[in-house]
């Protein structure tokens, strides 16, 4: 599954068919368009909502349908599984896409199916002219975690939220994350890790700040599930603390 969020290719927002190519980007527009630059994303946002159709965040929890409160409550007595799903969206749009389902949630009491939306979000340190910038980056650029209970009015409501593209998985047919994906990826998961490197052996690491970098296994603690590995930085050996679930061995 990671490799698909790795290789899938972005939607593009002229092919209406779900894993076609690149990107609209996101900007927040003010009331009025006050350059050329503004009247363009007005006009690409305008494109973008003929496109998707309809806001579902707008309809009212008393329009749920005799089928979906079934489905609702069926889910509430019979305690479904929520499992996390990763789902296509416009690039640029993923915390638009993100903030309606929220709104849908609320809208349409449906916190019962859907339990969390999530951005993939990492720190990133630049240094430009001397001075040190520290940011926010989508790790998934164009992918929307959510973590739901999956059934045919829940597939037709998030497919249709304006943004998204598709869910991720063979012929665009949902599959859910497994435990030691959720892992890899930094979501919290149950997966129990298997060890099969040992002191001195060289690992890389897959996830995180240091992702793909190689070091040498330092020293393993089984009780709290970390390794210590010795990694190159700036020209000397230096000692980082890593989870089981973040290196692998060579």
């Amino acid at each position: 599954m990671t490799d698909l969020l790795n290789n899938s290719v972005t939607p593009d927002v002229d092919s209406q068919t779900p894993g076609a190519a690149d990107a609209l980007k996101a900007a927040d527009m003010t009331e009025y368009p006050s350059s050329a630059d503004d009247l363009q994303k007005q006009a690409s946002d305008t494109r973008f909502a003929e496109l998707e159709g309809p806001d579902e965040s707008s309809r009212q929890p008393e329009q749920l349908s005799d089928e979906e409160r079934e489905a609702r409550d069926a889910a509430e007595d019979e305690g479904d599984e929520a499992k996390w799903y990763v789902i296509h969206t416009y690039s640029g749009y993923e915390n638009k896409v993100k903030e309606t389902l929220e709104q849908i949630v609320e809208n349409r009491d449906l916190h019962a199916f859907i339990k969390d939306i999530s951005v993939p979000m990492e720190e990133v340190v630049e240094v430009k002219d001397g001075k040190r910038k520290t940011s926010m980056k989508k790790i998934y650029p164009g992918y929307v975690l959510v973590k739901m209970v999956l059934n045919d009015e829940i597939w037709y409501i998030v497919r249709n939220t304006r943004g998204v593209t598709g869910f991720v998985g063979p012929n665009s047919r949902p599959v859910p994350l497994t435990e030691e994906e959720l892992a890899m990826m930094g979501m919290e998961a149950n997966w129990e890790p298997v060890v099969d490197y040992s002191v001195g052996d060289s690992v890389k690491v897959i996830n995180g700040p240091l992702e793909s970098f190689i070091g040498t296994v330092d020293a393993i603690s089984t009780e709290k599930k970390k390794v210590r590995v010795m990694v190159s930085m700036f020209g000397r050996e230096t000692p980082v603390e890593l989870d089981f679930t973040q290196v692998i061995r060579l």
